[in-house]
């Protein structure tokens, strides 16, 4: 971050396990406890915000069949296959 720009900071608390999950986690992918957990709160508020506009989704079209959530299921299956290979071994 520039010097003019700071990151703000948040002071939390967590559960004991928790904790020694994040650090673990962190340590694990060679980042730092900050980094992880501004990844991890990205990825809560990408998940968040598709909830919300699935939600908005179904207000305004009626909810989704379960035909429509199996082959959700089966893309998002064959995207993360294909994520897989193509991440370095």
């Amino acid at each position: 971050m520039p010097r003019g720009n700071p990151s703000p900071k948040l002071a939390i608390t967590v559960a004991p396990e928790v904790h020694a999950q994040v650090l673990a986690a962190a340590a694990d992918e060679g980042m730092s406890v900050s980094a992880w957990m501004t990844n991890a709160a990205r990825q809560a508020l990408l998940v968040r915000d598709g909830l919300r506009a699935v939600a908005e989704w179904e207000a305004d079209h009626g909810v989704f069949t379960e035909a429509e959530l199996a082959a959700a299921r089966r893309r998002v299956a064959d995207q993360l296959i294909v994520s897989a290979r193509s991440e370095p071994a």
